[in-house]
C-alpha cells in the first residue's frame, strides 16, 4: 500500500458529504469526547493574531476560531469541502493543495499553522512542515493533531506505516475507506526539528472514562 497524494485527494471528495453530515451530527466519539476540545486549547495558547487552518476539510475549527475572535483562514484542496465550508459561512476559506500552500500568497501573515487530522500522506507532512517553517515569523506556532499509534493495526508499539483507513462508527452512506501514513512521535520529533522546530509540545487527549490516548498533538514552535 503506497497510495499517491492525488488518491488520497479523490478518496476525500468521494466522502466530502457523509463526512460532513458525520462532523455536524457529532457522530464522532472522539472529537466529541476529546480531541476537538483539545486542538481548540492548542491553538489558544499559542496566543495567535491571525490561524492558518490547512486541511479545513468543512470548516468547523475555522468557525470556531472565527466565533472566538480570532481572524482565521482554512484551506483545503477537496473542492466539495470548501463549498461545504463556504456555504455553512462564519470563516474564510479558500481551496489550494499543500503544494499550492508553498509559494502562495495566502499564507503571508499567519503567526500560527494548524493542521488537524489533515496530514494523511507523509510526503504531505514533509512539505507542509518545510512550507510552515519558511512562512512562519519568528516565534510562530505549527500545531498538530494526528491519529495515535493506539489506531494503528500494530498497536502502541506501531513504526512509521501506511495503515487501513476504517470510517468505524461514523456512518453508514461512506464509500471506499482512506489509508493514512502513521508517524510516531520519534518520527515527528526528528522531521520537525529538521525543518527547524524547536520547543516541541506534546499531547495525549485522553478519553475521559477509559483515560485511553485518542490523539498526538504536537505545538512545534519557530
Amino acid at each position: 500500500m503506497d497510495p499517491s497524494s492525488d488518491a488520497l485527494l479523490a478518496l476525500w471528495h468521494d466522502n466530502a458529504t457523509p463526512w460532513t453530515e458525520a462532523v455536524r451530527g457529532g457522530t464522532i466519539a472522539s472529537r466529541r469526547l476529546a480531541t476537538d476540545r483539545a486542538v481548540l486549547e492548542a491553538v489558544a495558547a499559542t496566543r495567535p493574531r491571525r490561524v492558518l487552518d490547512v486541511g479545513c476539510g468543512e470548516g468547523w475549527l475555522t468557525r470556531a476560531l472565527t466565533a472566538q475572535g480570532i481572524e482565521t483562514l482554512g484551506v483545503d484542496a477537496v473542492a466539495p469541502l470548501i463549498e461545504q465550508a463556504r456555504q455553512a459561512g462564519g470563516g474564510r476559506f479558500a481551496q489550494a493543495s499543500f503544494a499550492e500552500l508553498a509559494a502562495s500568497p495566502l499564507v503571508a501573515g499567519f503567526d500560527t499553522w494548524v493542521c488537524n487530522f489533515s496530514l494523511f500522506h507523509p510526503d504531505d507532512g514533509r512539505a507542509l512542515t518545510a512550507a510552515a517553517a519558511r512562512q512562519l515569523p519568528a516565534g510562530g506556532a505549527l500545531v498538530i493533531q494526528t491519529l495515535h499509534a493506539n489506531a494503528t493495526t500494530a498497536g502502541p508499539d506501531s513504526g512509521d506505516a501506511w495503515q487501513p483507513g476504517s470510517w468505524g462508527s461514523c456512518g453508514s452512506s461512506f464509500g471506499a475507506p482512506i489509508p493514512w501514513y502513521f508517524r510516531s512521535r520519534a518520527s515527528w520529533c526528528a522531521l520537525l526539528q529538521e525543518q527547524g522546530f524547536g520547543g516541541l509540545d506534546w499531547r495525549e487527549p485522553p478519553h475521559p472514562d477509559s483515560g485511553q490516548p485518542l490523539s498526538m498533538l504536537v505545538t512545534a514552535r519557530r
